[in-house]
C-alpha cells in the first residue's frame, strides 16, 4: 500500500514529504523534550542562549558589530526555528502540489510560509526573554558573572555588542561594553566586570 502510494506520488511531492516528515518528528521530540525538562525553558532548547545557535555565521570573521544571524536584535537562525522553517515549508509544498499548483509559484509561497514561521518563532522567544529579564533585578549583580556574547563587543568603548547571562534566576540580554583594546566577537566566553550607566555592562574576555 505504501509503495503504491509513494509511486503515485510526483518527485517534487516526494522530496516535499522527505524534507516535512522527519522534521516533524524533530520538532515533536525538540517539544517533548522541553516538557520533561531536557530543554531549558530559557531556551536551551531553542537557542536563545546560544548553545545551539547555528548562527555564528561569520561570527569570527570580522570585529564588526553585527552576526548575519541577527536581524535588530532578532534572533532567527536557531535550531527551533530552522526546524520549524522546514516543517512549514515541506506541509505547505505537499499541500500546494496535491492541490496541482506549479512547482514555480509552490517553492517560493512555501519558502516565503516558512521564513515567516522563523521570524514569528524569533519574534516570540525573544519577547519570552524579555520577560524573564525584566522585573527587580539589580545589573550591579552580574559582576564577576560569566556571560556569553551575543553580539560583538567593539574594543575600547567604541561601540554596545549584546551578551547573554544568568542574572538573579533569569537568563537575560544586556547591551555591554570593553575596555580592552581588541573587540570581543559574537560566540566568546567573557565575565562581567563593572556595570555603565544603568543597563549597560562593562565586560572582559576570558
Amino acid at each position: 500500500m505504501f509503495a503504491e502510494w509513494w509511486n503515485l506520488l510526483d518527485a517534487a511531492s516526494q522530496v516535499f514529504y522527505c524534507i516535512a516528515i522527519p522534521a516533524t518528528l524533530v520538532l515533536v521530540i525538540q517539544t517533548v523534550m522541553l516538557f520533561i525538562g531536557l530543554g531549558e525553558a530559557g531556551d536551551g532548547a531553542d537557542g536563545i542562549d546560544g548553545a545551539d545557535d547555528i548562527g555564528e555565521l561569520g561570527a569570527d570573521s570580522s570585529a564588526d558589530a553585527h552576526d548575519l544571524s541577527d536581524f535588530d536584535g532578532l534572533r532567527v537562525f536557531t535550531i527551533r526555528g530552522i526546524v520549524a522553517f522546514f516543517v512549514v515549508f515541506g506541509w505547505v509544498g505537499i499541500a500546494m502540489r496535491s492541490s496541482g499548483v506549479g512547482l514555480g509559484i509552490t517553492i517560493p509561497v512555501a519558502l516565503v510560509c516558512g521564513f515567516a514561521v522563523m521570524v514569528g518563532i524569533a519574534y516570540l522567544l525573544r519577547a519570552v526573554m524579555k520577560l524573564r529579564g525584566d522585573g527587580n533585578i539589580d545589573n550591579r549583580n552580574a559582576v564577576g558573572v560569566p556571560c556569553k556574547v551575543h553580539l560583538t563587543v567593539p574594543g575600547e568603548r567604541s561601540g554596545q555588542g549584546k551578551v547573554h547571562l544568568m542574572l538573579q534566576g533569569s537568563y537575560v540580554e544586556r547591551d555591554a561594553v570593553t575596555d580592552q583594546s581588541e573587540a570581543i566577537p559574537t560566540g566568546s566566553e567573557a565575565v562581567v566586570v563593572g556595570v555603565s550607566g544603568q543597563t549597560t555592562l562593562v565586560i572582559e574576555k576570558k
